[in-house]
């Protein structure tokens, strides 16, 4: 079956979604298609808790703020995107006011606005601790209102149709039928996304698999510094608690880390004890885990706040925890660190074009050099607004000089049901083992060529498997996980240093020249 559309969009969260009604929004006649693999409300955006970083009080200040990200950037962010980006904060944030969205606000009636690690003023707009929720459901009822916006749920993207560099859409298959489409667009646009079910902890649902990046790689699109993962420091440790996050912002309200003896630590890592940056509360935290064996730390907010602080200010984290039963206003919370954020991603500019025309990507599958080489808390729904209505303006500019090129359906070929799924299974938990044991918070030169060595056979494995059994979601998302896997560990090869996100023990210094690691696939 054949679609045909002016612009695809691929992901529905902050980006993808915020895209798609402005399009809507400047011309009725555009034609457009937002497709997600599972449920619209099943995205990263969804999931954040924290918030959203803007200047908006007035003790505060844009060079403040810019002046925080270059410094968790680590030397590595582009001054001039991070300062366009931070300067569009309060037009985005009023944007997304106007279409519904309820921040919380304090007994005066003003916007409380928290405070995150590595920030020096609080400018985090929240809606109490669910923000991500939120916006993500006001965003979804607005696109909803559109008739030139077409959505699919359910469809899952296998693979772009481009050649020479040019993407003329994507094949997708239907999750719930099996059958496999065509949708052909003048514009393809990429918002699928991080990656983060490559580590075996992440804050991350199931459905970031790297889909974006590995199909942009395929069409042969530049991947920028894949070796800056970030990991929170603070993901819920339990065996029943899957991915849950335990959000920065309990730390600034004066949440202590301490070991299960109950002995501070940060103290011995950086001035800014628990409000340090995160790859310094990860490192740290896992410093500690190895020196003592133990398998968590806790993040102890009850010592310090009262319970009706803390129930009012973090309901969803209470409700979650009580579900566990961890009463988080009387005992401290289990803690590891985990991998959250993709600060690299595909090469583009804040308007998210690449080198591939007709293909755009924004959001956390985008690399534009706002986070560098490590992420500030809550620029990450910031940067996907910011991308969105960059890229819906140019867009709007350059759509009437693209045309539609239609293209052959796939082919299955011989390819048979498969009878080994077993294999998809064993290799997603050893490819996830594999990337936290070796290509983790710490690394070493070592442990980076073993991880390569194993990511080849792993290849090896997963692509007979492709071309000789029939397409399947979760071979899909296996094939996108073990080809980022391999991206992030060459990059990290190439970077004898450490900086930001990437340490390794090796390498504990920083080079004298920044520089980014980009990567394009060997033709």
């Amino acid at each position: 079956m054949k679609f045909k559309t002016d612009v695809l969009i691929i992901g529905g969260g902050i980006s993808g979604a915020a895209l798609a009604i402005k399009l809507a929004l400047s011309n009725e006649n555009v034609q457009i298609m937002l497709i997600t693999k599972e449920e619209l409300e099943n995205c990263n955006t969804f999931h954040a808790q924290g918030g959203i970083a803007c200047v908006w009080s007035e003790k505060d200040e844009f060079k403040k703020h810019v002046r925080d990200t270059l410094i968790a950037g680590d030397g590595l962010c582009k001054e001039e995107v991070v300062k366009r980006i931070v300067m569009q904060a309060p037009e985005r944030i009023n944007e997304l006011i106007q279409w519904g969205v309820k921040f919380t606000e304090n007994e005066r009636g003003e916007f409380d606005l928290g405070k995150e690690g590595g920030h020096s003023e609080r400018r985090i707009l929240h809606a109490n601790d669910l923000t991500g929720r939120e916006i993500e459901i006001k965003l979804l009822k607005k696109l909803r209102e559109y008739p030139n916006i077409e959505i699919h749920e359910q469809w899952c993207a296998i693979n772009l149709y481009a050649r020479n560099l040019k993407c003329h859409g994507v094949h997708v298959l239907d999750n719930l039928t099996g059958e496999i489409y065509n949708i052909a667009a003048k514009i393809t646009v990429l918002a699928t996304g991080g990656a983060g079910k490559i580590y075996l902890y992440t804050t991350n649902p199931d459905i970031a698999s790297g889909d974006g990046i590995a199909m942009a790689y395929r069409a042969g699109a530049s991947i920028m510094n894949m070796e800056f993962y970030q990991f929170h420091p603070t993901c819920l440790y339990h065996p029943y608690a899957k991915s849950f996050l335990i959000t920065e912002a309990l730390r600034g309200e004066g949440a202590v880390l301490k070991d299960i003896r109950g002995h501070t630590f940060m103290e011995k890592y950086h001035p800014l004890k628990e409000l340090a940056p995160r790859d310094i509360v990860s490192r740290a935290i896992d410093a500690e885990l190895k020196k003592s064996g133990d398998d968590f730390v806790y993040l102890d907010i009850a010592s310090y706040r009262e319970p009706e602080f803390i129930k009012n200010h973090f309901p969803g984290i209470y409700q979650k925890c009580m579900e566990f039963n961890i009463d988080i206003t009387s005992e401290p919370i289990p803690v590891v660190p985990a991998a959250h954020y993709c600060c690299g991603g595909v090469k583009s500019t804040i308007g998210g074009k690449t080198d591939v025309k007709g293909l755009y990507v924004i959001g956390e599958s985008a690399c534009t050099g706002f986070h560098g080489a490590n992420r500030l808390a809550s620029n990450s729904l910031l940067e996907g607004l910011v991308m969105a209505h960059e890229c819906a303006s140019e867009i709007e500019h350059l759509l009437p000089s693209y045309k539609l090129k239609e293209f052959k359906e796939w082919e299955s070929g011989i390819a048979v049901p498969s009878s080994e799924g077993v294999m998809i299974t064993q290799n997603w938990d050893e490819i996830r083992m594999t990337m936290m044991n070796l290509v983790g918070i710490v690394r070493s030169d070592n442990r980076l060529k073993r991880a390569l060595k194993r990511m080849h056979l792993f290849s090896e494995e997963i692509d007979y498997y492709y071309w000789n059994y029939q397409i399947t979601k979760d071979l899909i998302e296996l094939r996108n996980l073990s080809m980022v896997a391999e991206i992030i560990i060459r990059c990290a090869m190439s970077r004898k240093e450490s900086r930001g996100a990437h340490f390794n023990s090796d390498h504990p210094e920083k080079a004298n020249i920044p520089r980014d690691s980009i990567i394009r696939r060997p033709w």
